[in-house]
């Protein structure tokens, strides 16, 4: 059994759509992000970060926060989407790695600046913006003739497509990028994808 702290984010739903693919039991436990509910004292006891995702196994009595260490345990105590060994293995973790040092950081940054005054951030949003998509461009040249990042659908999708998917709220035009159009679609249309996205939208 598993406890998920969740905010529906793009970092909350990738392990969302990582527990509904592996159809184990969880519970969600939702923090309201804008009231601060992460900075508070039962959350901080959990984890350092004030951060959510935060996974707790309650069978191992592990607590786990960040969500790219929490896709790689769950991908390996239960033997699926992460392959145990070979080149693909570290294909799928080079993959992670770029969504949670590069795409999510960076559109992450944009979001933010979007937010606020554009006069007095025009400089931080044309420099997010920019290298948000150029991020999106590294995709779309990676994802030529091939379903997945890796071939095989894996964690580094999960941990990818929910940060392609609000490409509307970062600005970002994707009708010149085919490859990435259609890979949004092709997840969209997954069952774990579906439920995740319904579950945290009732969370």
């Amino acid at each position: 059994m598993y406890t998920l702290y969740f905010a529906p984010t793009a970092n909350g739903h990738k392990i969302l759509i990582m527990l509904e693919a592996l159809d184990v039991a969880y519970r969600i436990q939702r923090l309201d992000l804008a009231l601060g509910d992460q900075h508070r004292a039962d959350f901080a006891r959990l984890t350092p970060h004030a951060k959510i995702p935060l996974l707790v196994d309650h069978a191992q009595a592990l607590v786990l926060p960040e969500s790219g260490a929490i896709l790689q345990y769950l991908a390996e105590t239960h033997s699926r989407f992460l392959p145990a060994v070979g080149t693909q293995r570290y294909a799928v973790l080079h993959w992670l790695a770029w969504q949670i040092s590069s795409l999510g950081p960076m559109a992450g940054q944009h979001y933010h600046f979007l937010q606020l005054d554009a006069q007095a951030h025009h400089y931080a949003r044309d420099r997010y913006l920019k290298q948000t998509a150029a991020l999106f461009d590294t995709l779309e040249n990676a994802l030529q003739d091939q379903d997945f990042i890796c071939h095989d659908y894996s964690i580094a999708d999960m941990a990818i497509y929910p940060w392609l998917r609000i490409h509307a709220q970062l600005n970002v035009d994707i009708d010149d990028l085919p490859n990435i159009t259609a890979y949004l679609q092709r997840l969209a249309a997954r069952e774990e994808v579906i439920s995740a996205y319904a579950k945290g939208a009732q969370a």
